[in-house]
């Protein structure tokens, strides 16, 4: 094996798949990249990284709501353009031509777009760390979509697709929760 330098070793384990995450701050919607995301358990919990320097950063903590909106592969420049640019002075939604569809739960919208979307609501903020913990309210899928694949940022620019699903579910019944 050939060492690579420890300030890489992120690229090793760079979870997945990379998400936008929208926000409403009481005025307008916002769309950010995010490609640290996190499943803490079996029960709706999931994990962003995210800090002050996003400007969605600002509605998340003041509103303490947001949506997961996963995309697939053919928005991966979409997904790029989103993440260098800031909705301080853009708004994206209109640039990046995505549909903002009205939330049940939250006042954040959906992504018309993606392969799936999460409404949630912020249950704790680890500054610290600048995680930022959320419980899913309601979840979308749209399996009649054509692309399914979604993307997983490795960290330095480059993206890994997801490839063909493997099923052990027979085997793993014992520890999987009820109906899953």
């Amino acid at each position: 094996m050939k060492k690579l330098p420890i300030g890489k070793a992120f690229t090793l384990i760079e979870p997945g798949p990379v998400v936008l995450v929208t926000t409403h701050d009481g005025e307008r919607d916002n769309v950010m990249t995010v490609s640290w995301t996190m499943v803490l358990d079996f029960t709706p919990r999931f994990a962003i990284a995210t800090g002050a320097w996003n400007h969605s950063f600002a509605a998340l903590r003041k509103t303490r709501e947001c949506v997961i909106a996963i995309p697939a592969v053919d928005l991966l420049d979409t997904v790029v353009g989103v993440g260098t640019c800031s909705g301080a002075d853009t708004d994206k939604f209109e640039k990046f031509g995505l549909t903002a569809v009205p939330g049940k739960y939250v006042s954040a919208p959906l992504i018309e777009e993606c392969v799936a979307n999460i409404e949630c609501e912020v249950v704790d903020i680890v500054k610290k760390h600048n995680i930022v913990v959320l419980a899913g309210l309601a979840a979308y899928v749209d399996r009649a979509r054509k692309g399914q694949r979604t993307l997983h940022a490795v960290g330095d620019g480059t993206f890994v697709l997801d490839g063909r699903k493997l099923n052990r579910r027979r085997k793993m019944a014992s520890k999987l929760p009820a109906g899953v």
